[in-house]
């Protein structure tokens, strides 16, 4: 579609469409919100308005709810959609593709630690409401302190970082109960007196995240709503330990959309307006005829094709276990399959990171101008990429080909 945001929301181009039914039809559908957030991504970034638009964009399509329960009127379909979903909405914008993927992951917590009275209370609530997930979990800041108050919980700190934050409906909190080391995860409110974000996210790329730091004080919860908690003590089970791998192949997707949109607009500026080199000694009168461009973009696209068919397959993998009943994981399957992503997180993050440097080789120097914009590409896949090194994913994988080492799970494997 081309039409901005702000269009799509006046002209409501879904309201007369059924809603989807199958993985096609919701790729679909998030095919034509990147075409919408593609058309004015550039001045968006610039601009760093909140993104309200974006997320009320994302609700009008539908994509919010595309995991919730049916039977509530969400889609119910599965992970392996969800991970596609997730690229195709950053080939259209780097930033709104992060959102959508860390709002599945928070709208899913629920069913990694939760209760099953829990879950249903969740799922019910953010799907029949359309509600939109953010998170103030950051497992490098302080804890957020967690005080007992009879039968509350009393949460206080500050967070670094709060992805989603004035954007979202909905809080996932993580802390420390005071004198203890036990963690207590819990969805609240957004908006509240008791959360004040600071609106300090000002970094180089992702920029419409609103990623900024959070202060928590006094924010309360009941004790049963604790996720995972019965009479006070936590279940514990190997399922909960999937957060990290689910989170980090969704990090891998939104590289890979940021690699396709990156790839996409080169491309068509090299059709449109790269001049051919004419002292080469095979001269071509059009750029496109040119094989050393032709060269690189095969090799980019195909680069870019590899990693993401072993995404799908890690994605395929990794919603069969999502999907399964919780009990049922075992550490074995975890293990396979975090080493699966972990490799699949390496080769995303170089591809998205060469895609940004080479296309300007393969545009030429004129395509280095500011209404170009082409260092958006480049600039949302460093931001993010830097979330946690890279190179102890290569050292995972090294050690299952090596030594047949699986990966334990912490807070970042």
């Amino acid at each position: 579609m081309t039409i901005t945001v702000r269009e799509a929301l006046t002209s409501s181009p879904w309201a007369h469409q059924e809603i989807p039914t199958t993985p096609e039809g919701w790729l679909e559908r998030a095919a034509e919100v990147a075409g919408i957030l593609a058309v004015d991504a550039l001045e968006r970034d610039r601009a760093q308005a909140v993104p309200t638009a974006e997320v009320r964009l994302l609700k009008d399509a539908g994509l919010v709810t595309l995991l919730g329960p049916v039977e509530h009127g969400g889609a119910g379909q599965s992970w392996e959609t969800a991970y596609r979903v997730i690229r195709e909405i950053a080939s259209g914008d780097g930033s709104i593709g992060q959102l959508i993927g860390y709002h599945y992951i928070w709208a899913w917590a629920v069913r990694l630690v939760g209760t099953p009275e829990q879950i249903a209370a969740v799922e019910e609530l953010y799907t029949t409401q359309n509600l939109f997930f953010g998170g103030a979990v950051n497992p490098r800041d302080s804890d957020l302190t967690i005080t007992e108050d009879g039968d509350e919980l009393v949460y206080n700190g500050h967070k670094s970082f709060s992805t989603g934050s004035k954007v979202s409906d909905l809080t996932v909190l993580e802390g420390v109960l005071s004198g203890t080391e036990t963690h207590i995860f819990a969805i609240v409110p957004t908006q509240q007196d008791g959360i004040v974000f600071h609106d300090d996210w000002d970094n180089l790329g992702q920029r419409l995240t609103e990623s900024g730091s959070v202060t928590i004080t006094d924010v309360r919860i009941p004790w049963a709503s604790a996720a995972g908690f019965v009479d006070k003590e936590f279940v514990e089970l190997a399922y909960g330990t999937l957060n990290l791998p689910t989170i980090q192949l969704i990090f891998s997707n939104f590289y890979l959309g940021i690699a396709q949109g990156g790839l996409k607009t080169a491309t068509a500026y090299t059709r449109d307006n790269t001049r051919a080199w004419p002292y080469g000694g095979d001269d071509k009168a059009q750029a496109r005829d040119e094989w050393y461009l032709l060269e690189g973009y095969g090799r980019l696209q195909s680069q870019l094709w590899a990693v993401e068919a072993l995404a799908d397959d890690a994605g395929r993998e990794i919603a069969s276990l999502l999907h399964a009943e919780r009990e049922a994981l075992t550490p074995e399957q975890r293990g396979h399959v975090a080493v699966r992503i972990a490799a699949v997180k390496q080769l995303a993050t170089d591809i998205a990171l060469e895609v940004g440097t080479k296309i300007y080789e393969l545009t030429g120097a004129r395509a280095t101008s500011n209404k170009v914009g082409l260092d958006i590409f480049w600039r949302n896949a460093r931001t993010h990429t830097l979330h946690d090194p890279v190179a102890y994913k290569r050292r995972e994988v090294g050690a299952y080909a090596l030594l047949g080492e699986l990966p334990e799970p912490t807070w970042y494997t």
